[in-house]
C-alpha cells in the first residue's frame, strides 16, 4: 500500500536533476580519466622510453602483489592473457621483470620484478606521490578523506558489475 505523504515528499529530487547531476559526474570522470591516462603515459616513459602505460600498470600490480602468475595478473587488471603476455615479454626484454618456476606448481611461472625493476618503480612511484602532494597537498585532510571515501564507493559499485577488485593491501 502506498503512503500518499511519502509519494508527495518534497525532498525527492526531480528526475531531470538526477540526469543533470549524472551528466556532470560523467564529464568530470571522463576528464579525470584522460588526465590519468596522460600521467600514466608520462610515468611509463620515465621507466623506459618505449614503455606503454599498460606495461607500467602491470609493474605496479607486480610490485604490490609480489610474484604472480600470468593468468592471475591478467585477472587482476581485467584483460586477456595474450595482452598481458606481450607486455610481460617487453618488460622481460628490458630487464624489469623475470619469470621463475612457481614454487607451488612447477609447470607455471611466477613473474616478479628484478632488482632493476624494483629500483625504477621506486623512483617513479616516489615521483608520482610528489605529484599528488603538489596537486592535493593544500587540500584539508577532511576533504582528501572524503575524496578517497567517494572514490572507493564508486570503485565498489563497479566491482559489483564484475570488474576486478583492486588488491591494495
Amino acid at each position: 500500500m502506498s503512503n500518499p505523504a511519502a509519494d508527495s515528499d518534497a525532498s525527492r529530487i526531480p528526475e531531470d536533476s538526477v540526469d543533470a547531476a549524472l551528466r556532470t559526474v560523467e564529464n568530470q570522470i571522463s576528464l579525470f580519466w584522460r588526465r590519468g591516462r596522460s600521467i600514466s603515459q608520462q610515468l611509463s616513459r620515465q621507466v623506459h622510453p618505449d614503455m606503454e602505460p599498460a606495461a607500467y600498470g602491470l609493474l605496479t600490480v607486480i610490485r604490490r602483489e609480489g610474484p604472480i602468475r600470468l593468468t592471475d595478473l591478467a585477472s587482476c587488471i581485467g584483460v586477456g592473457k595474450p595482452s598481458v603476455s606481450r607486455q610481460i615479454a617487453f618488460l622481460e626484454s628490458i630487464g624489469l621483470v623475470s619469470k621463475d618456476a612457481d614454487p607451488l606448481d612447477r609447470r607455471a611461472q611466477a613473474i616478479r620484478l628484478t632488482p632493476r625493476g624494483e629500483e625504477k618503480m621506486h623512483q617513479v612511484q616516489d615521483a608520482r606521490r610528489e605529484v599528488f602532494r603538489d596537486r592535493l597537498g593544500e587540500w584539508p585532510v577532511e576533504e582528501l578523506q572524503a575524496l578517497a571515501k567517494y572514490m572507493a564507493k564508486l570503485n565498489a559499485t563497479y566491482e559489483r558489475d564484475g570488474f576486478p577488485k583492486d588488491g591494495t593491501k
